[in-house]
């Protein structure tokens, strides 16, 4: 059963295989990647403090930092691009601070 706010194995499954840590890459890889992923869905979709991650999912800083350095080796980016291109995304949403009204609509004067 999966846990609020985690992946299906659905979900998972279509991007995988963007995150790095697998056995081909070079380099150090990470413990678990769903299970940080499943982490940084937690802190995103409940709106915590990184600071009030469940234990389950480790350490906060840990899971902290490495969020950072997906976001500045433009991981996340390679995600959301992926999930994008699929025009049947159910999950596919616009966050509300990328539509901007008028600044004069703000004052409600004017005509009909």
């Amino acid at each position: 059963m999966v846990k609020r706010y985690e992946l299906t194995d659905t979900q998972w499954n279509r991007i995988c295989e963007v995150l790095p840590g697998k056995s081909s890459d070079p380099g150090r890889s990470g413990r678990d990647n769903r299970l940080f992923v499943d982490a940084v869905l937690w802190v995103l979709r409940s709106g915590a403090r990184w600071s009030d991650l469940p234990e389950r999912y480790g350490k906060y800083k840990t899971a902290h930092k490495r969020f950072t350095r997906w976001a500045k080796a433009g991981i996340w980016e390679r995600v959301f691009k992926l999930l994008t291109a699929d025009r049947r995304n159910e999950y596919l949403m616009l966050d509300t601070t990328l539509v901007r009204a008028h600044q004069q609509a703000a004052t409600g004067k004017g005509g009909a």
